[in-house]
């Protein structure tokens, strides 16, 4: 730019300031652009130098960043310029600029790229002393390379896109510049951090994270990479964001230190996603590093990280572990030629080429009228690159050189198309069309420097290809970043060579909250949905899913781990239950006993003793104690119809025959010691014919009650999965038995203890009978113990309902009750009879005979004696000879032997 350049535009007077007269001075004392002549010229936008201090704008130079990537530019031109295939007619120039790495000082610089599509009006422009300014046409940029930062590149796309400048960036990652309608003529070879924050989110997955925090830097790139990744993951699912936290741009003391605890505020989120400059990066791990927390955050970091060394620098052991993300690349070999080659004499086109060659060598180089420094090395020329300074290729060198090659196949398309056959640019193409080179830039496919396709999708954003490295301290050769896998829309994670921090080969967890165990279901924590708390189904419950915990069918229990169910054990009651070796052995010699009673009455059936006890009642007597012992065997046997049927049926009968017999009995010698008090005749129905009919009717009531319940309800077995549903399940059985329930059984013995309590009533009132009529005190201690027994047997009968061992214990309660009731009455009644049988034959003979008058006027002395306070109340002195209960026949029937 020469001569003063004002009033060409209707612009605001301070850019005329700018770019009017003032300029000459700024370029004459600091030059501020590197201009290569050629048929077509390129913009360049390039980081020279870092951001400057105390509002300078520019600061040291940057040697990587900044002039790597800039002759990267160079080497590309040169390279298309002897290439008789591209463009072979036409030259490509170039104005390259320095952004300072500032936004708004990129944003003036640009504008100059725009000088030449202004229209000039300059009637009223005069310099300072009054003469018209000097102009020099500027040239004509038809497309820009850059810029590199996002927040650059932003800046520089709002401008270029009024003057339809397309415009290709080599390092701008930014999602939000994917907006095809904000930023149409932006283009970009690297891919953008929205397949960035999709690659990072495939890692956390693949490493089982689910709860991780962001940390970003403030600016375009750190804010919306961290944006972008918390959409995707929000919309993907499976990964939770406990905090998110900003980097301020100029951050105070202690901000970092702040920040790491502030991320201890969530301590399981040990994964951390880092978007943030190399700067910030140092910073935050020099913090976890005071902090003491080496080696519990796992960073993620993006491509600003990569697999730079300046970052972690004296950080290694806070950094290990740490996995990293770069666009996949590949080291260049022509321009480390190239570069290594450079020097102050073949490298003159670059105007900061001296800047930069003392800050590689560390030295100074002499300039006219400047005074030498005494303790800085003087510059020799000798020094070489690679040589005598440390030099490794830049990581986006080859991002440079693809975008200056996909501008030059595009403009090689393009003169195909629209100058076919002419030598240079044709009409069509001079002045360049900004829309039809953005057209030809979009459709451009070759093969990159690194051997990659180059192309662009139809926001101008290049295929997202990453390379995912992890930085190892142990089990190398060399402590580096090691390649593990790679992304290319789906993620290839090396997990078995990944290594953490101590060398550890188990992958450590970022999770909210571990995984439930079988069994347990996940109560979610209101608003994260990656936090959950693990309840234990409990109960008969089993693990639907991992949400819902279902009660198990009735007939089913769940799994040791609750996972599903599983049918639930059926019991009964077994022959070898200890449960049931008592009902068993007393039934047993209940059974041996009462056979042995009937046998001794029937072979002396006619001796005195047995006939004096009514062998018909007797007889009946003993076949329902019989039946009484034997429906114990009934309630042991498994259930089924005939059996369920059969215990229906001589539940009651046993007991019903032997009560009906006893009460027959009772009421007999009641009546006629009450009859014999009031008169001489005997009572009504005392004859043994009498006393079978009796006993039969009264036990008929029971057989016809249990018959019309049989036909009611048909008996079957049942499995009662209820009884025995205790709270642990594992000790949950289903109980095999006959459909009576407590109540229907109760019912089944009701009639029977009616008539047993009847017995026990008229028991009472016969006892004032006097002892010679020897049955009544057998029968009254019967019925006695029998009531106590019966009484014992209801409390223990219900009170074990509930108990885990219902089925045995009350079984077991009711056939030893059964079997006491009927002992007692084979005990008391039966007993000393066979014992005066078999062991006192002398003593059962015949006594003298009497008559019912006799008897009634002995009863009636035995009274008056009573009355008068005898000591024997029953009147045993009244009679001098026993007298026993056939005695009290009738006159008629006292010529026939009877009693003992």
């Amino acid at each position: 730019m020469e001569g003063c350049m004002g009033g060409w535009w209707p612009w605001p007077p301070v850019l005329l300031l700018l770019w009017g007269c003032g300029a000459v001075a700024q370029q004459g004392t600091q030059p501020f652009s590197i201009r290569i002549e050629g048929d077509v010229t390129l913009g360049g936008l390039f980081p020279v130098h870092a951001r400057g201090l105390a509002g300078v704008p520019c600061g040291e130079v940057k040697k990587e960043k900044g002039i790597h990537r800039m002759e990267a530019m160079l080497y590309a031109l040169d390279q298309i310029n002897a290439d008789p295939q591209l463009l072979p007619n036409l030259t490509l120039g170039a104005r390259i600029l320095d952004t300072c790495s500032r936004d708004t000082y990129a944003l003036e610089q640009s504008l100059t790229f725009v000088q030449a599509l202004i229209q000039k009006d300059t009637s009223d422009v005069r310099c300072a002393d009054g003469r018209p300014p000097l102009l020099t046409r500027p040239e004509r940029v038809v497309a820009v390379v850059g810029a590199s930062a996002s927040s650059v590149s932003i800046m520089v796309a709002n401008v270029l896109r009024l003057f339809a400048i397309p415009q290709i960036s080599y390092a701008s990652t930014a999602p939000e510049l994917s907006d095809n309608n904000r930023y149409d003529y932006f283009s970009r070879v690297v891919p953008p951090d929205s397949y960035q924050a999709q690659a990072m989110l495939d890692v956390v997955k693949a490493l089982g994270w689910n709860y991780v925090s962001t940390l970003a830097s403030e600016g375009n790139y750190g804010e919306s990479g961290v944006e972008a990744f918390v959409q995707i993951s929000r919309e993907a699912g499976g990964v939770c964001i406990a905090q998110s936290m900003k980097i301020p741009r100029e951050p105070r003391a202690g901000e970092f230190d702040k920040l790491i605890k502030r991320l201890m505020e969530t301590p399981n989120a040990r994964g951390i996603i880092i978007f943030a400059n190399e700067d910030d990066i140092k910073r935050v791990l020099e913090a976890a590093r005071r902090a003491s927390l080496t080696g519990h955050f796992l960073w993620v970091g993006s491509d600003s990280w990569g697999s730079k060394i300046s970052p972690i620098l004296r950080q290694e052991e806070v950094a290990e572990g740490a996995v990293t993300i770069l666009p996949k690349r590949a080291s260049i070999d022509g321009f480390d030629q190239y570069f290594t080659s450079r020097s102050l004499e073949n490298n003159r086109r670059n105007i900061w080429f001296a800047e930069f060659w003392e800050d590689d060598f560390k030295c100074k180089l002499t300039r006219p009228g400047a005074q030498p420094e005494e303790a800085t090395r003087k510059c020799t020329g000798e020094e070489r690159i690679g040589r005598d300074s440390t030099y490794e290729q830049e990581g986006k060198v080859q991002f440079v050189i693809d975008a200056v090659y996909a501008m030059a196949h595009a403009l090689h398309n393009m003169h195909l198309d629209l100058c076919p056959g002419a030598p240079g640019l044709c009409e069509r193409m001079d002045p360049m069309d900004g829309r039809t080179l953005l057209h030809y830039i979009r459709g451009v496919t070759f093969n990159g420097s690194a051997g990659t396709p180059v192309m662009f999708n139809e926001n101008g954003d290049a295929p997202g290809r990453y390379d995912i490295f992890q930085y190892q301290l142990t089990n190398t050769t060399v402590p580096g970043y090691k390649a593990i896998g790679q992304w290319t829309e789906y993620l290839r994670l090396n997990i078995e060579e990944m290594q953490w921090s101590g060398g550890q080969q188990d992958i450590p967890s970022s999770v909210c909250s571990l995984p439930c165990g079988p069994g347990e279901r996940k109560k979610m924590v209101k608003g994260v949905p990656c936090c959950w708390h693990c309840e234990l189904c409990d109960g008969y419950q089993y693990q639907l899913d991992e949400f819902t915990c279902e009660t198990c069918p009735f007939d089913m229990r769940p799994s040791p781990n609750r996972t599903a169910c599983r049918p639930t054990p059926i019991v009964k009651l077994e022959w070898s239950s200890p449960w049931a070796v008592l009902p068993v052995c007393l039934a047993m010699a209940g059974i041996l006993s009462t056979t042995f009673v009937v046998v001794t009455f029937v072979r002396h059936n006619n001796t005195p003793i047995v006939r004096a006890s009514g062998r018909e009642l007797s007889y009946v007597l003993l076949t329902g104690i019989f039946l009484i012992y034997a429906i114990t065997f009934l309630m042991i046997a498994e259930p089924g119809v005939v059996v369920c049927a059969a215990r229906r049926l001589f539940l009651g009968l046993g007991m019903a025959l032997s009560y009906s017999a006893l009460l027959t009995k009772t009421n007999r010698i009641y009546r006629i010691f009450e009859q014999g008090k009031k008169a001489v005749t005997p009572p009504r129905f005392i004859s043994p014919t009498s006393q079978l009919a009796i006993t039969f009717s009264l036990s008929a009531v029971q057989l016809v009650g249990t018959l019309a319940w049989l036909g009611a309800l048909p008996p079957h077995s049942v499995i009662d999965y209820e009884e025995q549903r205790v709270p642990n399940p594992e000790a949950a059985r289903g109980v095999l038995k006959c459909d009576m329930s407590d109540l229907s059984l109760i019912c089944c013995l009701g009639y029977s203890l009616l008539l047993m309590v009847t017995c026990t009533v008229y028991a009472i009132k016969a006892r004032g009978v006097p002892e010679t009529f020897n049955e009544a005190k057998p029968i009254g201690f019967t019925m006695y113990t029998t009531c106590i027994v019966w009484l014992a047997f209801v409390p223990i009968f219900f009170g074990t309902a509930q108990s885990a061992e219902k089925i045995y214990i009350q079984t077991t309660t009711l056939t030893v009750s059964m079997s006491l009731s009927a002992s007692v009455s084979l005990g008391m009644l039966y007993v000393p009879k066979v014992y005066v049988i078999i062991f006192h034959p002398e003593q059962n003979v015949a006594k003298r005979k009497r008559s019912f008058k006799a008897a009634a006027t002995t009863i009636s002395a035995s009274t008056r004696l009573s009355q008068k306070g005898s000591e024997h109340q029953n009147g045993a002195d009244a009679a001098p000879a026993a007298c026993n209960e056939p005695a009290l026949a009738p006159a008629s029937r006292t010529a026939r032997p009877r009693g003992v």
